[in-house]
């Protein structure tokens, strides 16, 4: 490649870059992926830099500089007063070109991911849109007083105290302590301090109590239909999943024997995930009985339970339990906002120091400002009073919904749970097409999520949506929920044959 082409070549890429970004920083990264993809070969000369800034618009001082760099970092060779040329040190073939040009697997995914990453990747299910009309398990974190927790994260960093400035033994210790009683209070649990472990979210503590609990091959029984999430972290973890039906009494109990007795069941007995029942009485002695048999440990998934439209505390399954075989899981991203991603563990006693050990070694303890922040926002009431306010606003979303979708759909569509959440399940009774209308509703902005994309079993799925109400105005539940049913009938006469006027009567039968 001659003078001129080099020249036109490097003005070219440069000429690329957002006008605002052709700075020194822009023109290194230039030059240097020029050179690591071959374009400007090894042993190649540089163009003089007095000519080159001219073409590029840039001062000479510049582009000396640049070149100075790239010098420094092996990309270039200087002989003396002779040219600048690029090292003939690098590798004929660019890593970086290669990278680029490595097919994808089948599975789409590359090559290079392990078995396990792999199975991560096509396992997740989460949208990338987590706000709007109907994005379930979001809080309107508009209603959340940020202003109260501005003033007590200013209040903790000003304080500098020396506790929060290193690691922790499983958390604060005053944010435990007000845990714990605000839990005794709450659920009705009788635990100690010890016993709380404070995470970075539900995630990290479903993995650490696999880590901690499970070995390669143990086998989990899930919810089904169930929380995604937590199964994609168990078979990360190496457990074999093992889906079971949820009826209306909860989770239900197969015959001994079939399948595999469990390692871990994982339950969310107060509010199920995500069809709002609530585990019965007698499933939930059944459920703790199976597991003092079967030395099983039960991770109570207790995600939502706090924002309920009833008068009563339904108790945790972990103050039930008579024989310490229940791990309680509570998370902060429904009642406060998502994105403060800080949840705990309140483990048997005999757990507490291997756990917080565990959690030591493999994620170490951190963010005390916001751990200390919320012992006092918790401690002072004010968790209590955004609560009792989000609850009754919420109870009114929800209804509105109800209204919205039950009073236009009828019969063509049942609901259950509701009794607390942010959310709200919906299942055909004829067998529509769910994802493909999620799909055709997301073009239009409006998150609808698959409810047969919940079952792990083909054999007990159904078809539904499952329809989040908490982050959005009543006036925007009524204009998208009018828009969705809309496409639901219009749907329903396409995939089943049936006339819209008869569409219309089927869903005033039942109308509210």
């Amino acid at each position: 490649m001659d003078k001129s082409l080099r020249i036109e070549l490097i003005r070219d890429r440069f000429a690329s870059e957002p006008r605002g970004s052709r700075t020194q920083a822009a023109l290194h990264l230039v030059l240097r992926r020029l050179i690591l993809d071959g374009e400007l070969p090894a042993g190649s000369p540089l163009p003089p830099t007095r000519r080159l800034a001219s073409d590029l618009g840039v001062s000479r001082s510049t582009l000396v500089r640049v070149y100075e760099q790239l010098l420094v970092e092996g990309y270039l060779q200087s002989r003396g007063g002779s040219a600048t040329l690029v090292s003939e040190a690098l590798p004929a073939a660019a890593p970086g070109h290669a990278r680029r040009t490595q097919p994808p697997d089948r599975a789409g995914h590359v090559a290079s991911l392990s078995q396990r990453g792999s199975a991560i990747a096509q396992h997740a299910t989460s949208s990338r849109i987590q706000s709007g009309a109907f994005v379930p398990g979001a809080p309107d974190v508009g209603l959340f007083p940020f202003a109260t927790w501005r003033r007590l994260l200013a209040k903790n960093i000003r304080f500098e105290q020396r506790h929060l400035a290193r690691y922790s033994h499983g958390g604060y210790g005053p944010l435990k302590a007000v845990l714990a009683d605000y839990l005794r209070a709450s659920r009705r649990m009788s635990c100690s301090p010890r016993q709380i472990l404070i995470l970075n979210g539900s995630h990290q503590a479903i993995d650490l109590c696999a880590r901690m609990l499970c070995d390669n091959g143990d086998h989990a029984w899930m919810e089904d239909p169930g929380y995604w999430g937590a199964s994609n972290v168990l078979r990360a973890n190496g457990l074999q999943i093992a889906p079971i039906p949820v009826d209306d009494e909860g989770l239900s109990l197969p015959a001994p024997g079939s399948p595999a007795p469990p390692r871990l069941i994982f339950v969310s007995p107060s509010s199920q995930y995500p069809t709002g029942v609530v585990m019965s009485l007698s499933r939930r002695m059944q459920l703790l009985e199976l597991a003092e048999t079967n030395r099983a440990w039960v991770i109570e998934d207790d995600y939502d339970n706090e924002i309920r439209y009833h008068p009563y505390t339904i108790g945790s399954l972990f103050g039930q339990a008579r024989s310490q075989r229940v791990i309680y899981l509570g998370t902060f991203s429904k009642t406060m906002f998502p994105g403060l991603r800080l949840a705990y563990l309140v483990v048997p006693e005999q757990l507490a120091e291997a756990f917080a050990t565990g959690n030591a070694e493999l994620y170490r303890e951190g963010r005390m400002i916001e751990q200390a922040a919320l012992a006092e926002f918790i401690d002072a009431g004010h968790l209590g009073a955004h609560l009792k306010r989000v609850r009754s606003i919420y109870q009114e979303r929800r209804n509105v919904l109800r209204r919205a979708v039950e009073s236009r759909l009828g019969d063509l569509v049942s609901t259950s749970g509701g009794l607390a959440g942010l959310h709200l399940p919906y299942f055909f009774s004829q067998p529509l097409n769910d994802v493909a209308l999620s799909n055709e509703m997301l073009k239009a902005g409006i998150v609808v999520r698959p409810l047969s994309m919940y079952y792990a079993d083909p054999a007990y799925s159904r078809s539904g949506m499952v329809l989040g109400f908490a982050a959005i105005d009543a006036q925007t539940i009524e204009t998208a929920a009018a828009q969705l049913c809309r496409v639901i009938e219009e749907r329903c006469r396409r995939e089943q044959g049936v006339s819209q006027p008869e569409v219309r009567r089927r869903c005033s039968v039942s109308g509210l």
